[in-house]
């Protein structure tokens, strides 16, 4: 199904749809979704040239499940260093499912400023969507197990690898 090192050719893919899909347009940022999320945005950030233009955010307050949940221990606080007014966000996250994480990165975002546009990446889509939510550029639709979930890690070097973990 899902070999670990496929991480790496499935980042080449988005990387190449988001270079063609952001080439016309003005004022680019890129936030990634912490953890993958942010991996992923920083690496897309220095094959853009973006490097200033980078951020990242832990939707983890905005979500609506927060109650249920509680915090999670890895929470990381949200940084958005450039103006967010009138840019063009491009929203990173490893893996889109419900769709929850990502309205409330967008929830987050809009505290920030009124961006132009919003358009997501994502490295795989596993469906499942609780939400109407779509990205803009997906590497690698996958279907998996109800109760499976995808794991992205990063060694000390940087490679990626996507793993199933199985309920």
């Amino acid at each position: 199904m899902l070999n670990p090192k496929d991480a790496e050719s499935l980042y080449q893919v988005l990387e190449q749809q988001v270079r063609a899909g952001l080439a016309t347009a003005d004022q680019v940022a890129i936030v990634g979704i912490y953890s993958g999320g942010a991996w992923l945005a920083e690496r897309l950030a220095a094959a853009l040239g973006l490097e200033g233009r980078l951020g990242f955010i832990d939707a983890s307050f905005y979500r609506d499940d927060y109650a249920s949940k509680g915090l999670r221990p890895d929470v990381r606080p949200s940084q958005i260093p450039f103006e967010v007014d009138g840019a063009t966000i491009l929203l990173v996250d490893d893996v889109l499912y419900t769709g929850r994480t990502t309205r409330a990165a967008i929830n987050e975002l809009f505290d920030y400023g009124r961006p132009a546009r919003i358009m997501l990446a994502a490295l795989v889509d596993r469906g499942g969507r609780e939400l109407p939510v779509a990205a803009d550029f997906v590497a690698e639709y996958i279907n998996l197990e109800p109760g499976d979930s995808l794991v992205l890690q990063r060694a000390d070097d940087g490679t990626l690898s996507l793993t199933v973990d199985h309920a």
